[in-house]
C-alpha cells in the first residue's frame, strides 16, 4: 500500500510539473518607469513579436518584431503607477528572395505624388500551406518611385497566412527589421523609407503567429 501511494504521489507531482512549466518570458522593473524583458527564443522561428497591454485580457500592442536571435527588450519611460502585461509570440513563415535597393540622394518628393501607389493592394489566393517552402512570396520586384519611395510587388503563394511582413536590412546592419505588417493576400505595397533605409536589402514574408508565451506583469512606481 505504501508503494502504491508513493507511485500515485509521483505521478501527481509529474502532472503538476507539466502544468507549471518554466516561464519563457520574465520581466524586471529596472527603475520606477522602466521594464526589462527577457525570453527564450523559439528554435526555428523567424523572430518573436513583443507585445504589451494594460490589462491581462486587454488589447495587446506590438512593441517590436525582434530578430530570431534576440532574447531581450527594454520598455522605457512608462506611465507611472500603471500595470503593464507582456507576452511574446513566435513568428513562423517563409520569406521571399531578396532585392537590393539604392535610392537617389536627397528627400525630394514630387508635388503631384499623392502616394496612391503606396496603398496595399491584394490579388492573392495562394495554395501552399505556410509550413511549405513553396509558400514563400514569389517574384518580388522593387520599383523606385522617388527619393524616398519604393513600390514592392510580389506573388502570393501562401494559404492560411495571417498576413505579410515587409522586412529590410539597411546597409551595414546585422539583422533584418520589420518595416510593415500587412493583411493576408496583399501583393503590392509602397514603402516610404527612413533616412537609414535608402540603401538596403528587402524581402517579404508570409507569416502566422505561434502560441503566446506566459504573461508577465509589472506595475510602474510612483514618481
Amino acid at each position: 500500500m505504501i508503494r502504491r501511494l508513493t507511485l500515485v504521489g509521483l505521478l501527481f507531482l509529474a502532472a503538476c510539473g507539466q502544468e507549471r512549466p518554466d516561464p519563457v518570458l520574465t520581466s524586471e522593473l529596472t527603475s520606477p518607469v522602466d521594464v526589462a524583458l527577457r525570453w527564450r527564443p523559439e528554435a526555428g522561428a523567424a523572430g518573436q513579436v513583443v507585445e504589451y497591454a494594460n490589462a491581462a485580457g486587454g488589447d495587446y500592442v506590438v512593441l517590436e518584431f525582434a530578430p530570431p536571435s534576440r532574447g531581450s527588450y527594454r520598455h522605457p519611460d512608462l506611465i507611472p503607477d500603471t500595470p503593464f502585461y507582456y507576452r511574446v509570440r513566435p513568428v513562423h513563415g517563409p520569406a521571399s528572395a531578396t532585392v537590393d535597393i539604392a535610392l537617389p540622394p536627397g528627400d525630394e518628393v514630387p508635388e503631384t505624388d499623392g502616394h496612391e501607389w503606396a496603398r496595399p493592394r491584394g490579388s492573392g489566393g495562394g495554395a501552399h500551406p505556410l509550413s511549405s517552402p513553396e509558400a514563400a512570396p514569389g517574384r518580388l520586384v522593387a520599383e523606385v518611385k522617388h527619393a524616398n519611395g519604393i513600390l514592392l510587388t510580389w506573388e502570393d503563394r501562401a494559404e492560411g497566412e495571417e498576413g505579410y511582413l515587409v522586412e529590410l536590412k539597411p546597409e551595414g546592419a546585422a539583422d533584418y527589421r520589420v518595416a510593415a505588417r500587412l493583411d493576408p493576400d496583399v501583393t503590392s505595397f509602397g514603402l516610404i523609407t527612413l533616412p537609414d533605409e535608402k540603401t538596403a536589402t528587402y524581402r517579404v514574408r508570409a507569416f502566422r503567429f505561434g502560441a503566446p508565451s506566459n504573461l508577465t506583469h509589472q506595475r510602474t512606481g510612483k514618481v
